[in-house]
């Protein structure tokens, strides 16, 4: 599917990636990308059977059917699943790590399939979504300050909560960089649960009270 747009691009990354972990039909393959591309942007469920016919097309996917023992109801019994072919070119997705991974709209799908991307490939995603986080936070505080005066409260609440919805997700950033960074010179795999749970003990201990 080379030479689609952005959005057809995610939702390409999003199905091979899906089929990545296990065959699914149609019906559970929906319910997977609502659940992850409705976390991070709208998903429209007539975008689907075109991506996945243009897969097929491409030789990136195939239709099964399923042993009768697991056919569900009167639901489709094709199964998607994904060919060799769709292997390496997930891993040619994952391994794009230029600022249009840095995006909200695909950051998070990227960070979705961080578990199948090579660690440095995931550092440089962190720490270019870090930098860009950055710069938007420099644009809202310059802004902010240019225009406090002339804000009512209830916009200028808004403007507070959107710069700390920022700031919250570079901590987090900074979090996961310094995860990645240790594991990778212990050799292991970086554990994001880890990360978060450093943070908390972080913030209970007696030194972060003095």
């Amino acid at each position: 599917m080379t030479g689609s747009g952005s959005r057809s691009a995610l939702l390409e990354l999003a199905v091979l990636g899906s089929l990545h972990e296990t065959p699914l039909h149609g019906y559970e393959l929906r319910k997977r990308l609502n659940t992850l591309l409705g976390m991070f942007r709208a998903f429209s469920y007539g975008s689907l059977y075109p991506c996945l016919r243009g897969l097929l097309g491409d030789g990136l996917i195939t239709e099964e059917e399923p042993p009768e023992d697991t056919v569900l109801g009167r639901r489709s019994k094709i199964v998607y699943k994904l060919t060799a072919e769709g292997k390496e070119r997930l891993h040619e997705l994952l391994t794009q790590a230029g600022p249009s991974a840095w995006e909200d709209e695909s950051f998070g799908i990227h960070f979705a399939f961080f578990r199948h991307a090579e660690a440095e490939v995931r550092l440089r995603i962190l720490e270019g979504r870090r930098s860009r986080l950055e710069e938007r936070l420099e644009r809202v505080r310059t802004a902010l300050a240019r225009t406090r005066e002339r804000l009512d409260r209830y916009t200028l609440e808004l403007q507070h909560h959107g710069l700390e919805s920022v700031e919250r997700e570079v901590r987090w950033l900074n979090e996961l960089i310094d995860s990645e960074r240790r594991s990778s010179a212990a050799g292991e795999a970086a554990d994001p649960a880890r990360a978060v749970q450093d943070r908390d003990q972080r913030a209970d201990s007696p030194e972060a009270d003095g």
